[in-house]
């Protein structure tokens, strides 16, 4: 089996696995400023939200293709250019991260006290959402009594 092979396969597949980080990360932010502007939310909010899920995303994504360049470069031929275009992607791609991340957060990345991935505050919006969904549902099933709804604490959406 040959070994450059195998490694530009992998590459390959980071890099999809990359790219569909972020669409499918768009397609959740989107989903999620949506679903904040039907709660009634207003739009700051769904902004906010939509800017948060999709910044993340997105520094999901490019975590994934800087991690497919370096794995690239196992199987490029050592050359200076070839060595000077893939440290500057990784430079721009880095830099990419870190605006990306102080913009979400709001603090420079190395005054967190504890590191974030893009996939835990995708997962954090997530969460943040079905609370504020839960509590929209039983306070719209609290408003109408004796409508024969029955609040339901189990759903899963």
């Amino acid at each position: 089996m040959d070994m450059e092979l195998v490694f530009t396969t992998v590459a390959v597949v980071l890099e999809v696995i990359g790219a569909l980080a972020m669409c499918v990360g768009f397609l959740v932010a989107v989903v999620l400023g949506i679903r904040s502007l039907q709660r009634g939310e207003g739009g700051g909010t769904a902004f906010q939200v939509v800017r948060t899920t999709l910044g993340a995303a997105i520094l999901l994504g490019l975590e994934v293709l800087v991690a497919a360049d370096l794995i690239r470069t196992i199987t490029s031929k050592p050359s200076l250019e070839d060595a000077a275009i893939l440290g500057l992607i990784v430079l721009i791609r880095t830099v990419l991260s870190i605006s990306i991340q102080i913009e979400i957060e709001g603090v420079l990345p190395w005054r967190r006290a504890l590191l974030t991935s893009g996939g835990q505050v995708i997962g954090d919006a997530i969460t943040r959402d079905r609370v504020a969904s839960d509590a929209a549902t039983d306070a719209d099933t609290r408003a109408r009594p004796g409508d024969g709804t029955v609040p339901r604490s189990d759903a899963i959406l």
